[in-house]
């Protein structure tokens, strides 16, 4: 059997930053996801496509196909007005919502008795990623999974 869509995979992964440094590793649990629903980033989804157990491979993803371009207008200010003494730390993630009621997270980046400095990029837009990722197990995924679009776990999954 080999990866396709459908599939739910399992992996073991590092993935490295451009200078080298660990980004994220799967360490004793491999990760598990349904293959061709944009459960990871598209192109190691894409350089996965057809590999079977035990296969490895070092995948290099540019941002176009990892977490995106770094856009500068996703930067912005947010008063402070209204929000109290309760202002999230530099660091924190906070969850808002756009003017069309679309909910999105930003990170803090600077703050200032009037204003919060946050920026709504993925923290690793515009990184480019170094995976070296072997398959672990493989399967057909469940008619539940695939009407999901997601993994469920031992004894099912519930909504």
């Amino acid at each position: 059997m080999t990866i396709t869509k459908d599939s739910v995979v399992s992996i073991t992964y590092v993935v490295k930053d451009s200078k080298g440094d660990t980004l994220d590793e799967s360490s004793d649990e491999p990760m598990v996801y349904l293959h061709g629903y944009g459960n990871i980033v598209p192109g190691l989804e894409q350089a996965l496509e057809g590999l079977s157990v035990g296969a490895t491979a070092e995948v290099t993803v540019p941002p176009a196909l990892g977490y995106g371009e770094y856009d500068p207008k996703r930067k912005f200010e947010m008063p402070t007005e209204g929000l109290g003494n309760s202002l999230p730390p530099i660091g924190a993630t906070v969850e808002l919502e756009n003017e069309d009621g679309v909910s999105f997270s930003a990170q803090v980046v600077a703050r200032n008795p009037e204003s919060l400095s946050l920026d709504a990029n993925h923290p690793l837009a515009g990184e480019t990623l170094h995976f070296q990722v072997t398959v672990t197990d493989l399967r057909v995924g469940l008619p539940e999974e695939l009407a999901h679009g997601h993994v469920h776990g031992p004894g099912g999954h519930h909504h």
